[in-house]
């Protein structure tokens, strides 16, 4: 009986396990998902957790990246796994925006899923000093996939801000190559800014697009051309209709590649005779933004006002 309380503590407190609240996606029916069993159904759509101890990466080695079993969206890297005794795999780091965080209901601990299909992965975990990051992501074997170093590339990242966030998403989530895509709000000087905040105009940061990409499949060129196809990049008072600092248009740029094909871009539109409004800043913290503005043409079935896509390129 000793022994069973013990067990059903450790459950509770340093688990995966199962939470009552809402599920954020449909199901698998979604052709574009990988077909599930029923445990992993289990976990990944109700919610529940594997048997602490029993799961395929508990005490897995090797190089490479965990993706999601259902969507297959990278997730983690082997190099942020490690081995906390807990029963499940840990990790102190996942890829960025790979994963989205969700209080429980209860208010003790949080959810962490997929952030691009919604799959339940487990729970994560603050302040137990494992790694010097003192974070541990606790991950269902059963929501994973490990994937080898030879079989899939670094994803990578590129940052603007073109206007509306609603409408720029909504170009570049479909886009060859595009893994992931995050709204938010950067070059700013205020922490946490909410929308009210940016809107405000005191904060100095910009409505912007955070996408991730896989470099075998397209590349920042590209993803720079279709920045520039779906704005007016010479309005110099915001986007549109849209007026406002925080509608203006700007390239944040990761590392010198991206800022010297950048200003390539911008002076072959200027030998156009493009007057080009668009800045070009190093690449300053991204704060995503709220929720409900995640997808937001997805999720509301409405089209950009603001936004089109005319071909400038050959």
């Amino acid at each position: 009986m000793k022994h069973t309380l013990i067990f059903l503590i450790i459950i509770l407190f340093y688990g995966c396990s199962k939470q009552p609240h809402e599920t954020l996606m449909k199901t698998n029916e979604n052709p574009i998902y990988n077909v599930l069993t029923n445990a992993e159904k289990q976990v990944i759509i109700n919610k529940g957790t594997e048997m602490p101890f029993t799961g395929e990466y508990h005490n897995f080695k090797g190089n490479g990246t965990f993706i999601c079993r259902q969507c297959n969206a990278p997730l983690y890297r082997t190099k942020d796994k490690f081995d906390s005794g807990c029963g499940w795999p840990s990790f102190d780091d996942e890829i960025p925006g790979a994963v989205k965080r969700i209080p429980d209901p209860d208010g003790i601990r949080t959810e962490i899923i997929c952030s691009n299909c919604g799959g339940h992965l487990g729970h994560v975990f603050e302040g137990e000093r494992f790694t010097e990051k003192n974070i541990r992501h606790c991950v269902n074997s059963v929501s994973i996939k490990f994937i080898p170093d030879t079989s899939i590339t670094k994803v990578r990242k590129a940052v603007f801000a073109a206007g509306c966030f609603w409408g720029v998403e909504h170009f570049f989530k479909n886009a060859p190559g595009v893994v992931e895509t995050n709204v938010g709000y950067t070059g700013g000087k205020t922490d946490n800014p909410t929308y009210e905040d940016v809107c405000s105009g005191r904060t100095g940061h910009f409505e912007a697009i955070e996408v991730l990409f896989d470099p075998d499949k397209t590349n920042f060129r590209e993803l720079a051309k279709l920045f520039f196809e779906i704005h007016d990049f010479t309005q110099t008072n915001g986007q549109g209709p849209d007026i406002g600092e925080q509608y203006l248009s700007k390239i944040f740029y990761f590392d010198n590649e991206q800022k010297s094909i950048s200003e390539e871009i911008i002076k072959e539109l200027t030998n156009k005779g493009f007057s080009v409004a668009t800045e070009i800043l190093p690449a300053s913290t991204f704060w995503k933004a709220e929720d409900y503005h995640q997808d937001y043409y997805a999720k509301t079935g409405k089209t950009p006002y603001c936004h089109f896509r005319k071909k400038i390129f050959d």
